[in-house]
Formats: structure tokens, sequence, C-alpha cells
């Protein structure tokens, strides 16, 4: 037979969890949950109160960097300390040193104390410094320069006097530190003056030798200035030359100026270019000679004789004038000449100066270069002797402001350690940590079905039925309890599912044993027949028959028995209390007779009951363990594959799919079976409104019957139903035929 192609398909489900997946995981494993947070709750309340009670002091000192009281010598006009980040961790360390610490505990005589508390008549110095680390902690006040101490002890004073005394000891150990550094540095500074003064004389011998042997005419109690040399008369030389020639140069080009000019412009130029007092008085009387003639000449002839005698004097004093410009020009000739020769002689003095001040240069440069080194040395000596003075001083000013004890400590009446409610608060806030984690490492780990979409995207098949938890026979429930409507859905997808209406053989198989197969086609099979359908159970698990359990009959004629030829079909075929609902028990299977399910009889049995019934059900063995299963798949028209909810992995279900496909059989799809709906709320939209509607209608049963009595046995009242013979009652089955 060939196998019929699935043609479900589902779209592609979103990897993404929801806020009610996570929420169904913690319903689900709210016991381990629970366990965790319990069992990690009391282990923290347990060792909270056998912990033992430990006391803290705490002692606040105010630190700042090592400045004295007043201002040093050297650090007038300067700007204060800047900002240092670290300072505060750098002293943090310092408390912690074993300088500090080993001090504390030799004045308190912790090592003995210690070694009578702990048992230990040897303790090390080291061993002790470790224990008082470990029972300190410093930290440093919020946006304050202080340090806060706390000290830690079993004992109330024992933590004060640790916290005191670590005060004084770092107080007085940072007043030793800077004390030494200071002197150390005054020796220090002392030693190099002495070397500088060494320097100095040798450097002092060495100018006063050269100076004696080159003949410098440099005074010797003026060594430390600079003193002039030959340089400064060349450069005065040299800008008297320069003065010299802007001179001619400035005479040179008036003097041409005037030789290109007119008499009467000449009388006007050098009266103000180079003024004579005699010709300005001669120009003087020459106007006033021109203003009296020009009023004769309107009042006489030209030929008066005063008229003529004016003229006359006009004539002689522009001779006189005449005169005097040409002696100016002559002077200014002379000057020019004068002021050529001038410059020309400054000129060879600096060429001479220049050379005798490079010769003298080159004679005297030893000199000069000694005289530098000298004034050099001694620069450096007075500045030591100042920073030996400064710090000699700066030695003698208080400093006891680097350090000050704000908050000596106290001993504390209430123990800090343990804090019980911290503790049980952290306990049950990690104790429900751990339990999500584990809650949620399990699940991760568990690859078995959990939802109808994981069934869908690993089997690419239909649900077509969700089974609640703890389902029990319908007989004995009845068809109105929520487990019915179940099972009736799971009919409805099931006929909607089969594409033709001539298969009626089905058959349900499982990846493993106890998924629940038996009660799913057995329950199946009753809310088939309760519909009106002519339905033959059939329990063909040989290996291990339940069904005629659930029926409370005999096992003794069965399947068995017909296909062995032993019995005939009307033989062993048994009625129910269900008027449609036939049932064929397994029998009794020899072991001779293991594959009696593959042979020709078992089909022409399913062909039979194919033609008498509207439906045939067979229960079948685990199709992962026995060959029955697959040869049942096979043989019948369709195949219905139980999952019982987080039992097996996926990867069991997915082979047992496998295997029906590779037989043949037509694989309609899923139930999932035993599903917890109080639970799992994922699966409370599928089941929960009949389980709620169900209650309900119990309830307003329950109320009429208090009313108005019950019913008497048998007697039907108010439309109820007859309840079925409880659990464990014997029910009477007749034989068909």
């Amino acid at each position: 037979m060939e196998a019929p192609k699935n043609t479900y398909s589902t779209p592609q489900a979103e990897t993404k969890l929801h806020f009610l997946d996570y929420w169904r995981i913690i319903r689900i494993r709210k016991t381990v949950i629970l366990a965790v947070f319990l069992l990690v709750l009391l282990t923290t309340t347990a060792v909270t109160f056998i912990m033992p009670e430990t006391y803290m002091s705490t002692a606040r000192i105010e630190v700042g960097k090592d400045t004295p009281d007043i201002t040093s010598l050297l650090q007038l006009g300067q700007l204060p300390n800047q900002y240092d980040p670290y300072f505060i961790q750098t002293e943090f360390e310092k408390i912690k040193s074993q300088k500090v610490l080993t001090r504390v505990i030799e004045d308190l005589h912790l090592q003995s104390e210690w070694g009578k508390r702990y048992s230990r008549d040897n303790l090390k110095i080291q061993d002790a410094y470790k224990i008082l680390v470990s029972q300190i902690d410093l930290r440093q006040s919020r946006n304050t320069s202080l340090i806060e101490i706390r000290a830690f002890s079993d004992v109330r004073k024992e933590a004060a006097d640790i916290a005191n005394k670590i005060a004084e000891v770092y107080k007085e150990v940072r007043q030793e530190y800077r004390s030494e550094l200071s002197t150390k540095g005054i020796d220090a500074l002392k030693g190099e003056y002495q070397k500088q003064k060494d320097l100095v004389e040798k450097a002092q011998t060495a100018v006063d030798t050269l100076r004696l042997t080159l003949g410098v005419s440099d005074s010797p109690e003026v060594y430390i200035g600079t003193s002039p040399t030959e340089l400064e008369a060349v450069r005065n030389k040299d800008r008297d030359r320069v003065q010299a020639e802007d001179q001619y140069a400035h005479l040179n080009e008036l003097l041409q100026q005037l030789k290109d000019k007119s008499r009467a412009d000449l009388q006007r130029i050098i009266p103000i270019a180079y003024p004579v007092e005699e010709m300005n008085r001669q120009l003087s009387e020459l106007h006033k000679a021109e203003q009296q003639y020009a009023s004769m000449i309107t009042d006489y002839a030209p030929d008066h004789p005063d008229v003529l005698r004016v003229v006359e004097i006009i004539k002689k004093i522009n001779s006189q004038i005449d005169e005097q410009i040409d002696g100016v020009v002559k002077g200014l000739e002379v000057k020019v000449n004068q002021s050529k020769k001038a410059a020309e002689q400054l000129s060879k003095d600096v060429e001479l100066a220049k050379r005798v001040d490079a010769e003298k240069r080159t004679k005297y440069q030893p000199y000069f270069t000694a005289k530098r080194n000298l004034e050099n040395q001694q620069r450096i000596l007075d500045t030591i002797f100042m920073r030996i003075l400064a710090e000699q001083v700066d030695s003698k000013i208080p400093k006891n402001s680097n350090v000050v004890i704000v908050d000596s400590a106290q001993p504390e009446q209430k123990a800090v350690r343990p804090n019980v409610p911290l503790n049980i608060a952290l306990g049950a806030i990690v104790g429900l940590i751990m339990g999500f984690g584990l809650a949620f490492f399990i699940e991760y780990l568990d690859t078995s079905v959990k939802t109808i979409d994981d069934v869908e995207r690993a089997l690419q098949a239909p649900v077509l039925g969700v089974i609640p938890q703890n389902v029990g026979s319908l007989l004995v429930e009845g068809p109105d309890s929520p487990h019915a409507e179940a099972y009736r859905v799971l009919r409805t997808n099931l006929l909607f599912s089969r594409k033709d209406n001539e298969k009626r053989t089905i058959t349900v198989v499982s990846g493993g044993a106890g998924e629940g197969k038996s009660t799913t086609i057995f329950n199946l099979a009753i809310v088939f027949a309760q519909n009106g359908a002519r339905v033959l159970l059939v329990d063909s698990y040989l290996r291990r028959p339940s069904l005629h359990k659930l029926f409370n009959v005999s096992n003794s004629l069965g399947l068995t028995n017909f296909l062995l030829k032993q019995n005939t079909l009307e033989e062993v075929v048994q009625t129910t209390q269900v008027p449609t609902l036939h049932f064929l028990p397994s029998g009794k299977l020899p072991s001779s007779s293991l594959g009696i399910l593959n042979s020709k009889q078992m089909s022409e049995f399913i062909h039979q009951s194919r033609e008498r019934y509207d439906f045939v059900f067979f229960d079948s063995p685990p199709i992962m363990g026995v060959s029955d299963a697959s040869v049942l798949a096979s043989e019948v028209d369709m195949a219905l594959l139980v999952i019982q909810y987080r039992k097996y992995p996926q990867v069991m279900t997915i082979r047992a799919k496998q295997m029906v496909e590779k037989v043949g059989g037509n694989l309609l799809g899923v139930v999932l079976n035993n599903i917890n709906i109080s639970q799992d709320s994922y699966y409370y939209y599928y089941s929960g409104y009949y389980y709620d509607y169900y209650s309900k209608q119990d309830d307003s049963d329950s109320k009429e019957t208090k009313k108005n009595g019950k019913a008497k046995n048998g007697e039907v009242k108010n439309g109820e139903v007859p309840k079925a013979p409880e659990r464990g009652t014997t029910v009477e089955i007749k034989q068909k035929y």
C-alpha cells in the first residue's frame, strides 16, 4: 500500500516567547521553584542564627596633604595644591600598611589576645596582621575629605580600641614620615651646598689667573656684573658715523636745490631753509623801500629826485642781498665738504675699532668664559643657600593639621553582624532567583512535547484533540462530564479530517508505553457509539491487553481465538451497555502465535468488520517496541498518534510518526493526552470553557437534588441522565449472538 502524502502544513511558528509562556513554565515548575526557594531560605536563616555576633565601631579622621599651618617661604605667591583624585585611595593603602597596623597590634597586644581567643599560642605577627586587615573597613564620607575607619570585633570595646588606635598611629606615622623627609632633605641640600661652594672657589681662582695672564682691565670687585668691552666703543663710533653721513646727505641735497633756483626764489627759500639774521633785516628794508617807491611813483615823476633816491636805495639793498645769498651758498658748500670728510673719517675709525675689538675678543675670550661660569656657579650656590634657609624655617613651623581626629570610636551596644532581616531577605531573593533559574534550566533540558505548537512544528501534523489529565472511563463518568466533551471535540475533528467516508477502521499508536492509547481508543469508541454510530472496539494489544478491564469482562475468548479459527466471530464479539457499541477482547495469546496480526486472517477480519460496522477501533502496542502496531497501521484506514504531555522526547515522537508513514499508514493527526488544564493555562482555551460550564451545571443540579430529594434508582428526573455505575462494580454485558 502506498503511503499517503501528508498535505498538512502549518505556518512557521514565532520563536519569540510571550510573557504567558514564561508564566506557564513557572506554574508547571512551581514545585521546583518552591523547593529551591525554601531550601535556600531555610539554609540562610539557619546560618544567620548560627553566626557569632560582630560589633562595629567607627572613628572619623580628616586627612589633608602635607602642608604647614602657615605658608612656606618657597610657596609665597604660588597657587594652592590642585585636586588629586587618587589621594584618598592612596591614604587608604597607607592606613592598611604593615607599618601602621603592626604598631597597632603591638600597642593593643592583639597578638597575645587573639592567640588566646583562637587557641593559637604561637600566633605570628603576620597572621595577626591578616586578621586585623580582614576586620577593618575604610570608607570616604561622600563629598568630603573625611575617612571613616570601621573596626569589627566580637568584643565591643576591642572594636572601638582598634579604630581609635589606627587613627592615632596613622597620625603619628604621617608626622614622623614628614619630619624624616624634611631632615633628610636639609642634609642633602647642605651636602650639595658644600660641593657647589668648592666649585665657586675653583671658578674664582681660574678667573683671577686669566685676568693677570691676559692683562684684562676688569676690576675684581665687580666680577659678578658684566664688564664693558671694546664692542661698546665700536657701537658709539658707528652711531657717530651714521649721524655724519645723514648730515652730509642733508646738506648736500640742500646745496643742490639752492643751485638750481633763481635769485628771486633764493630770496624766498634761504630765509626759511637756511635763515641768516642780516639777510632777514635786508629783506625787511627792501620791502619798506619798495613800498615807499610804490607810494611815491603815483605822486611824482620817475625822474623826481626823491624817486631816484628810493630807486638807488632799492638797488643797493638788492646788491647786499645777493652778496648774502652768495655767502650762504659758499658757506653751505664748505659745510658739505666738511661733513663728507667727517663721515669718511668716522667710517675709517669704525673699521679700525672693529678690528681692535675682534682682536681683544679673541684674546680675552677665555677670561670672559671663565667669568660667566663663575657667575652661573655663584647663582646656583645662592639658590641652594636660600633653599636650605627656607627648609630650616619650614621645619620649625607646626604641621599638625594634615591629620585631625574628628570623631573617636565608641563601643556599640547593638551588633551589626549578622543582619537577620537583610540576610533573610537576601536569602529569599537568591532562593527565588535560583528557583526560577533551575526551573527554566530544567525546562530547557526538557525536549518533550509541551505545546500544540511543538507538535505541529516538529511533526507537521495537526492536533485533533487535547485530552485532560486524570480521564477515566466515560462509561463511569457519563456523557455529560467535561472529559466527554474533549473526546467529542476529537471525534468531530477526526470526521472532518478524513477525506473519504468509506474509511472506517481506526487505530491509535504511540512512541512509548503508558501514553494513554487504550484509554483514548476506548473513550473515543464510546463517544462514536453515543452519537448513534455502529462501533466495534477491538483490543488488538495482544501482549498486554487492558480494554477488558475497563468493561470489567473476561478476556478468555477474543481476537486470537477468532484468528486461530477456534471460535467464530459471533462467539467472540460482546455487547456493552451502550447499545451501538460492541467489544472484541484480545483473548489469550499463545507463545507460538506472536505474529498472528500479520496474517491473512487479520486482513480478512479487518475487511469483514469494515462491512458490518460504521467504525472499527483497534487498540495497539507502542510502535517503537512491537511490530504489531506497524502491522495495524498499514492495514487500517486511519491512524491517530497519541502523545502524552511532557513524557517522551520529541525525537521519539517524530520517529513514531515516521514509522507509521514508512509502513503506508494514513496518519490523520495527533492527540495530546494527560494535559493538566488547571495548571497549564496554555490549554485552558481548548477545554476550560467546558469545565466551567459543567461545574456550574453540577452545582445547579446539586442544589436541585437537595431541594427535591434524591431520585429513585433508575428513575429519570428533570431530564437527568442516569449515572453510570461506579468504578469497580460489575456491569452485565451480554453476547451479541
